[in-house]
């Protein structure tokens, strides 16, 4: 049977790897100013994987262990990472929006320059925008946040 050491390492490991995938994920987006639906679909493989690689580890070996090591830094952890979800939750509204709104006109196969996200979403769809942009940019800061302090923790307990 794996050791504490061993699986925190692995834990340490999948999360660090979900990194990568959230920052390609993102360039994705950013680089390709025609979104359609392949570029969607290979956006979120990225995007989903990083969020496996983060989730697992934290359904079946962190929040188990969270009561009988709550203290300073694991607070700080689970605080910051509880955030990142509640970021996460809070962008997922706005996607939702903009891919219903995209997703009724056609857009994601039969991309047209002349049709503006505002004008197809109705009059809140930038209120749809900021919201995914909020719920993004918050997921990252309080992942990159949760992070540190867990990799924090993790070296005091099993490296040094």
């Amino acid at each position: 049977m794996a050791t504490d050491a061993q699986i925190a390492t692995l834990v340490v490991v999948s999360v660090a790897a979900s990194f990568p995938c959230f920052l390609y994920g993102a360039w994705i987006m950013i680089d390709n100013e025609k979104i359609t639906w392949g570029i969607l679909t290979y956006h979120l493989k990225f995007i989903l994987t990083g969020l496996t690689l983060t989730t697992v580890p934290l359904l079946f070996w962190m929040l188990p262990r969270l009561l009988e090591q709550f203290g300073g830094f694991a607070a700080a952890h689970a605080f910051f990472g509880l955030q990142a979800y509640a970021f996460l939750a809070f962008g997922f509204t706005g996607i939702v929006r903009i891919f219903r709104a995209k997703y009724e006109h056609d857009l994601y196969s039969e991309y047209d320059e002349d049709v503006l996200l505002d004008e197809i979403g109705g009059d809140n769809m930038e209120f749809w925008r900021r919201r995914l942009r909020i719920g993004v940019f918050g997921y990252v800061g309080c992942w990159l946040i949760a992070f540190l302090t867990g990799f924090t923790r993790y070296l005091g307990a099993y490296v040094f």
